[in-house]
């Protein structure tokens, strides 16, 4: 990992202009931070380019990359949408529900006992807003974002592929969508009259903004000016995808425009997190072993960029294993409050380390179920039964193959005991899956 203290400033020859300085900043310090969470949909871990992607340049992504810190062992708790979201969303395991497949119809929500980011946010004094794809239950209005925490709303219930119940949805109201079913530039714009109108100076107020993509999922569309822009790619598929990711690219750097022209860049605290591996074929995996569906590397680690230009320094990578669990704690940390234990939140808050108070993270674990597969992960070492056929899990050490090739188990039993006692003792404490999906055993 690079040095975290880097000199900002350049050194200024009178104490008045130093202490000048020095003041502001603490001023800044003590605003609570605006929170922007882009959480794009089937991205592969390999695909922007700050993570090797080669099919298209990705400069608004690597941007937070290099304004922040880029973490190369960055998770979500579920190889699929909608339990990856729950996990977001609270902070704890979706298996704690039994949320463990996606959802769709009535029994199948985020519960309604489940505190929301949004919920905990606005009892901060926060404005908060959702725009896109929401896919953690739709079946009635208490289950949709503005019953959930949001004060705002607009974008979509699940899969904009899957023409079933709502689909665009306008706070509570069902609307057309003239642009179906090409999104992010009407995402980018939703995002931005968010921002205008909640602009903490005038309002007083933080803001929260959770921009969830659909692109990268399919269906594969681009408008044909981001075709003609693309089209040195021969392939019409590659340049389609190329075109999908370019378009989410593209709009996280408008809604990163508004907030620099508004001057607030400093004091937001952003993530850009995949919610899933990759799915599509053309999807970049930087040599991981699996995609979406499996609880293989390729289905569970995915492009991980937190930025906070006043407090995180700028342009380093770390390695530490961290999950989209964590996102909750660290920010509600940021904002001044406090995780209460009563919450059984499974995150950890990561602002020590970002701002370099400590030098690792402090967890034990990570744990994953889906179906008839599991993983734990422990340091290096990852435990995880992710085919139909295996009968029996397999061990592998990701420091060292990180494109899990060589199976340890025999080598270190001992090891895979450990590791197979903790996550029985984790799993004991979930609930059962709430429902089943015969999409749950896969082959490779």
């Amino acid at each position: 990992m690079k040095n975290r203290y880097q000199l900002i400033i350049p050194v200024i020859p009178t104490l008045f202009c130093a202490t000048t300085y020095c003041s502001a900043q603490k001023v800044i310090s003590n605003y609570k931070p605006n929170i922007i969470i882009f959480y794009i949909d089937d991205m592969g871990y390999g695909q922007p380019s700050c993570y090797g992607g080669e099919l298209v340049n990705t400069p608004n992504i690597d941007n937070l990359a290099e304004n922040g810190v880029r973490f190369t062992n960055g998770y979500v708790s579920a190889p699929i949408s909608s339990p990856s979201r729950v996990g977001l969303l609270t902070g704890r395991y979706q298996a704690r529900t039994g949320h463990d497949a996606n959802t769709g119809v009535p029994g199948r929500e985020l519960e309604i006992n489940e505190t929301t980011i949004a919920q905990r946010l606005k009892d901060l004094g926060y404005k908060t807003g959702i725009v896109g794809k929401w896919h953690v239950g739709e079946t009635t209005l208490d289950y949709l974002p503005l019953a959930r925490g949001f004060d705002y709303y607009f974008g979509h219930a699940g899969n904009i592929n899957e023409m079933r119940g709502r689909q665009y949805i306008d706070g509570n109201i069902s609307v057309e969508f003239p642009s179906h079913p090409i999104t992010s530039e009407t995402w980018a714009k939703k995002s931005i009259d968010f921002i205008e109108t909640n602009d903490p100076g005038k309002t007083g107020n933080p803001f929260f903004l959770y921009l969830a993509f659909n692109a990268v999922h399919t269906p594969i569309v681009a408008k044909e000016s981001t075709l003609e822009q693309l089209k040195h790619i021969e392939n019409i598929r590659e340049r389609t995808y190329a075109g999908l990711i370019l378009e989410a690219d593209e709009a996280i750097g408008q809604v990163m425009n508004i907030i620099r022209k508004m001057g607030i860049e400093e004091n937001t605290l952003i993530y850009c997190i995949s919610d899933n591996g990759g799915a599509y074929s053309l999807a970049e995996m930087n040599g991981l072993r699996g995609r979406k569906w499996y609880l293989f590397e390729g289905g569970i680690r995915v492009p991980f960029i937190i930025q906070w230009k006043s407090k995180i320094d700028s342009g380093w990578v770390s390695d530490e294993p961290v999950i989209q669990l964590d996102v909750l704690p660290t920010v509600i940390n940021a904002a001044g409050g406090e995780v209460n234990s009563d919450w059984e939140i499974d995150g950890v808050n990561l602002l020590p380390y970002l701002i370099g108070n400590d030098d690792t993270i402090n967890r034990d674990a990570l744990y994953w179920r889906f179906g008839s597969q599991y993983a734990i992960r422990k340091g290096d070492w990852k435990l995880v039964k992710a085919l139909e056929a295996q009968k029996k899990p397999i061990l592998i050490n990701l420091k060292e193959d990180k494109a899990e090739t060589t199976d340890l188990f025999s080598s270190y039993p001992e090891i895979a005991e450990e590791l197979q006692k903790k996550w029985d003792d984790w799993n004991s404490q979930m609930k059962p899956p709430r429902w089943n999906d015969e999409r749950w055993d896969r082959t490779e």
